[in-house]
């Protein structure tokens, strides 16, 4: 049973009302999120409108800030927009749908001044507003045609992307007879250009790689960005693939990810065979990067068409020129029983004599496979790159207890790049690292062409004795 001074409901209901109110009022002093919290709930017992009017009062605070939200402050702010947010949909919808309607477009119509001076590099406040999309379309549910007007507006004044799941979130409120006024809104206004006035009255916003950049140029690029974000969004909802494409500019459907998009999209709707010709017709350099999300449409799209041998022999091809274990499982599990075993040691062995030693140590970690990890190490040790300890550090502590001579390669190399370079904010790791390389010391008996650990420290301080800083992390 629980203590009679937990803080639960039960316990706290025990005060009484009038010490409750004491209470909250000593609490609440000094705090402004508090006093706000407070003033709400008392807002929302008077009633819909109550509750509104003083949502409407903080959203028009806010909306008038001008300070700077620093990250130390994000959070407040996203406190107080998550409580705005709950006030009206919780607060205001269920008795008052349409004026809840109201505020949510109030809310999501801060976005550009919030975002304009608040760091939100973890995206925080952004889901905070995407949040308000979908509870403006749970809200606004049989609103049809009256939304799409609003939505317009909405979505050419979209500057951070706060209404980029607009459409989505609203395309059940809206229903067929909304849909069909929202895509007669963008077609029109495909058709408007924006008006270019006398040059006199030319008004230069910045500069870009051909010059001077104008304010008419810059609304008639996001007129079209959004004309075509707008019709694809709506193709989308509508299932209508061919729409989709005829929104992309001709020479944008080479590029790898815009092929991979109409590729998903024809998969999805059983047109396998174009789907295929729209991947294959892409720009792919095997040389270089090459989307994964491009590699697995292909082998969709060649599994759909019953193409099963060429589809094998994609998945090779993709592990091979990347050492892509996900390929190579799939690859592996459709082979006959032995003939797997005999493949994934040809793997092994291409992994093994792959050029980026680096990549095929994540490899032969991830698969796993440590005793080959341990002979590329002791093979290729001079292709080991201390700068990438995130590979280096996960592959010593896989390596340590079975093979302490390889890990001590590993945890030498992240030293030593730290040393040579300088860089001295490695130091408290390459101090630990070089901990970790006395306590596997002991555990070696022959360390083979490789300096041993005491000659190995002895070196180290003749090469970078006056380096304090990092001699002060050695214990």
């Amino acid at each position: 049973m629980a203590s009679k001074t937990t803080l639960n409901a039960k316990n706290l209901e025990s005060l009484g009302v009038q010490a409750l109110a004491a209470l909250l009022l000593e609490i609440s002093t000094g705090s402004a999120a508090a006093k706000r919290r407070l003033r709400l709930a008392l807002a929302g017992g008077q009633g819909a409108l109550a509750a509104a009017a003083e949502i409407s009062k903080r959203l028009t605070t806010i909306a008038r800030a001008r300070s700077t939200v620093t990250y130390k402050r994000r959070k407040a702010l996203v406190d107080d927009l998550q409580t705005q947010l709950g006030a009206i949909v919780d607060e205001v919808a269920p008795a008052d749908p349409a004026l809840a309607v109201d505020l949510l477009w109030r809310f999501l119509a801060l976005a550009n001044g919030v975002l304009d001076r608040c760091e939100d590099s973890n995206g925080a406040v952004m889901a905070v507003f995407h949040q308000a999309s979908a509870q403006l379309g749970a809200v606004a549910m049989g609103g049809g045609a009256k939304l799409a007007d609003a939505m317009l507006d909405a979505l050419l004044d979209n500057g951070y992307g706060q209404y980029d799941r607009l459409i989505d979130d609203l395309a059940p409120a809206l229903g067929s007879e909304g849909m069909a006024q929202l895509k007669g809104l963008f077609t029109a206004l495909a058709d408007r250009p924006v008006v270019v006035p006398p040059k006199a009255q030319w008004e230069r916003v910045g500069y870009g790689a051909s010059g001077a950049v104008y304010a008419h140029d810059v609304l008639e690029r996001n007129r079209l960005r959004s004309v075509d974000l707008g019709l694809r969004q709506i193709a989308d909802v509508q299932g209508d693939v061919d729409a989709f494409v005829a929104r992309l500019a001709p020479e944008a459907r080479h590029l790898p990810a815009v092929a991979t998009e109409i590729a998903q999209r024809l998969l999805a709707v059983g047109r396998a065979a174009e789907a295929l010709r729209f991947l294959d017709d892409a720009d792919i350099d095997d040389a270089r990067w090459i989307p994964v999300e491009w590699q697995d449409a292909r082998i969709a799209a060649l599994e759909t068409l019953g193409q099963t041998v060429d589809a094998q022999a994609f998945r090779w091809h993709c592990f091979a020129r990347a050492l892509s274990i996900p390929h190579l499982r799939n690859h592996l599990k459709r082979l006959p029983d032995f003939d797997d075993i005999e493949a994934e040691d040809r793997a092994m062995a291409l992994a093994a004599r792959f050029p980026h030693a680096m990549l095929a140590l994540s490899f032969f970690v991830a698969w796993p496979a440590l005793d080959r990890a341990t002979t590329l190490v002791l093979a290729r040790a001079s292709e080991l790159d201390g700068a990438h300890f995130e590979i280096l550090t996960t592959a010593a502590e896989a390596l340590a207890d079975a093979y302490p001579l390889a890990a001590t390669v590993l945890l030498r190399a992240m030293i030593d790049f730290a040393l040579t370079k300088g860089r001295s904010a490695r130091y408290p790791h390459a101090g630990r690292h070089l901990a970790q390389c006395t306590e596997l010391a002991g555990r070696i008996a022959d360390f083979g062409p490789m300096l041993p650990h005491f000659a190995y420290v002895t070196r180290l301080r003749a090469v970078h004795g006056k380096k304090a800083a990092f001699w002060a992390e050695v214990h």
